[in-house]
């Protein structure tokens, strides 16, 4: 399996492309096409036909498309920079044993992400 630096549910930001400079969400990852779909990135107007069993009207829709990963940067929650994610481990206590963790964290503030 692929490991990818952006995450589920972190702040992005497009580098390249249509949508260069927009912010947004990561909504879902796409594994096997090296795909990330991002909240108000890369909108395509798609039709769709109604569908009576689910009560959904037909129509034009507008619709978020994955965009490559390439094209993507990491925003820093404590300085609000894109950044390049690091990765560092860290030891952690638990009911009494510590355990080395894996943490990303922001190249320029050196926070954890």
């Amino acid at each position: 399996m692929k490991q990818f630096r952006i995450h589920k549910d972190d702040k992005v930001k497009v580098i390249a492309g249509k949508d260069k400079d927009k912010v947004g969400k990561v909504l879902k990852i796409l594994r096997k096409s090296d795909r990330v779909l991002v909240e108000k990135v890369n909108m395509v107007k798609r039709n769709v036909r109604p569908n009576p069993y689910k009560r959904e009207p037909g129509g034009i829709v507008e619709k978020e498309m994955p965009i490559h990963v390439s094209n993507l940067m990491v925003v820093c929650p404590a300085c609000a920079r894109p950044t390049r994610v690091a990765y560092r481990y860290e030891e952690k206590e638990r009911n009494g044993q510590t355990k080395k963790v894996r943490v990303r964290y922001c190249k320029h503030c050196n926070k954890p992400l």
